[in-house]
């Protein structure tokens, strides 16, 4: 593994309907917060100062759902060389609206389940969102 990094699937309840919050990249596409795992961080640690430093959404503005831990790879052109990335997803729920974007990044929006899953740019980020619907959908304590 070349690089590894965590990254939060950030979500609220607005009037009885899930929004998931997602982020427009300067090279277009849609993902979630996340970013590179420091040395001595853990998953968790990572996935919430990344939202931080992305969203504004501080930590304890949200409330990580443990047993959800998701996790993609693939590999990117980084230069001339290929570099295989692993990226794991935690779940988070926040009562937080306002979102101040940092300069990675383009613009935001909350969006409803099917209205997310549309606008993600890859495959793998909706397959993660899918799951992480999937089990909010099971439970009855969120």
């Amino acid at each position: 593994m070349d690089e590894r990094s965590a990254g939060m699937i950030i979500f609220r309840e607005d009037e009885d309907e899930r929004r998931y919050l997602l982020l427009h990249y300067p090279a277009g596409h849609w993902d979630y917060p996340k970013g590179h795992v420091e040395a001595g961080e853990s998953l968790q640690q990572t996935a919430l100062r990344e939202l931080e430093e992305e969203t504004g959404i501080k930590k304890e503005d949200v409330d990580v759902i443990p047993e959800f831990l998701d996790r993609i790879d693939y590999i990117y052109r980084k230069g001339r060389d290929l570099s295989h990335k692993e990226v794991l997803y935690m779940l988070g729920k926040t009562s937080k609206k306002k979102v101040t974007i940092s300069r990675e990044h383009q613009g935001f929006e909350w969006l409803s389940y099917d209205d997310a899953f549309d606008r993600l740019t890859f495959k793998n980020a909706r397959n993660v969102l899918k799951k992480a619907e999937m089990y909010l959908q099971s439970t009855d304590n969120i």
